[in-house]
């Protein structure tokens, strides 16, 4: 059977760190994934996914991600039953994360919530300086080429 789930979203909320009873280290967080799909009136929707991690990769988490985080994740579904505290059973289907990638910059949300800005918008060189030079040919004689 196939169980990979790869998502790409923005946390919900602060990691908190927290240890199992077996001692490993934890962290559950919400990912709000907007849909590729436009609603009628022209928004996306959002689903808002829960995803488990554990171990060193928990630890980085509550570490350096935070609300607002924008990261991916790769890892499979699990579903899990639970007692309620009024006796009732309880179903909870979630994602254990084999994998986390921080898809921001260090640093780039530092206490904001703005966006990054694109790539596009990073300084232009200036006019000033001559790149010619590297736009110069290269001379390679015919027997060093490989076709």
């Amino acid at each position: 059977m196939i169980n990979n789930v790869t998502l790409v979203g923005r946390m919900t909320k602060d990691p908190e760190l927290r240890t199992a009873t077996s001692g490993r280290s934890l962290v559950s967080f919400t990912l709000a994934v907007d849909s590729r799909m436009k609603n009628a009136d022209g928004s996306r929707a959002t689903s808002f996914i829960g995803c488990v991690a554990f171990g060193q990769t928990a630890e980085t988490m509550s570490k350096f991600t935070r609300k607002g985080s924008l990261i991916g994740v790769i890892g499979s579904l699990n579903q899990r039953k639970f007692q309620r505290q009024d006796g009732s059973t309880a179903s909870v289907l979630e994602v254990l994360c084999d994998s986390v990638q921080f898809l921001e910059p260090k640093g780039a949300r530092s206490g904001s919530y703005e966006e990054v800005p694109p790539f596009d918008d990073a300084p232009a060189a200036s006019n000033d300086e001559d790149n010619s030079h590297n736009l110069d040919s290269i001379d390679l004689p015919d027997d060093d080429l490989p076709f």
